[in-house]
């Protein structure tokens, strides 16, 4: 029909995830799934963005990366305070998703008498602030990168975030890349239909990469 539509895949070559690849792709499904979870009607683009960023904080604590303890000489945070201190903003720089249909990234996001841009590391990349409306189509495109210049900006000795990162995990990760998982989404009136048909879970993509069909029969 002439709209537009945006899907980000992230496989393993291999075909088989490694140690270090599944808990990264695993957290980044995990923020997709819970910000479904949080679509609809009347709530905020910019809420939805930080549930991401928190579901990849989970994730990253789970591997010891993250460490809401701190470095036994600051206080403890929650992961909740982490994600408003933008710790999730060093590895999800970029914003949730766009508006889509007869442009790819369609327009609408900032207009007058709706929510403007937030200038904090993350928020910033937002393409919308807006509150979410019945009929709204729009990507949700969380991701995890490992990207050196962040990297070294949180771990500086000057930053607020050091520590709570650990720095022996951070390196390990480093040179990894990034997981980003995109699909087409539409605003109902109870919650959002996923246009999008690709395998998602670790256990389809490994299917397909074996040479499975999809979808499944």
């Amino acid at each position: 029909f002439g709209y537009g539509s945006d899907v980000t895949c992230s496989f393993p070559i291999s075909g088989i995830f490694s140690l270090h690849q599944t808990p990264i792709y695993s957290g980044v499904l995990k923020a997709q799934i819970a910000v479904y979870n949080k679509m609809k009607p009347g709530v905020s683009w910019i809420d939805c963005h930080k549930t991401a960023e928190l579901e990849l904080l989970k994730a990253l604590t789970e591997i010891g990366l993250v460490q809401p303890d701190g470095d036994g000489i600051t206080d403890k945070k929650s992961l909740h305070e982490l994600m408003e201190m933008r710790l999730g903003a060093v590895f999800m720089p970029h914003g949730l998703g766009h508006f889509i249909g007869i442009d790819t990234h369609d327009v609408g996001g900032y207009l007058a008498a709706h929510s403007a841009r937030i200038m904090e590391p993350g928020l910033k990349s937002l393409r919308t602030a807006r509150i979410l409306q019945e009929g709204m189509t729009i990507t949700v495109e969380p991701g995890c990168y490992f990207i050196d210049h962040l990297l070294n900006e949180a771990l500086s000795d000057k930053s607020p975030l050091r520590p709570y990162l650990n720095v022996s995990q951070v390196e390990k990760y480093r040179g990894f890349g990034g997981v980003r998982l995109e699909d087409v989404v539409a605003v109902t009136s109870s919650g959002c239909i996923n246009f999008t048909l690709c395998p998602r879970t670790i256990a389809e993509v490994e299917h397909v990469m074996r040479g499975g069909n999809w979808p499944p029969t």
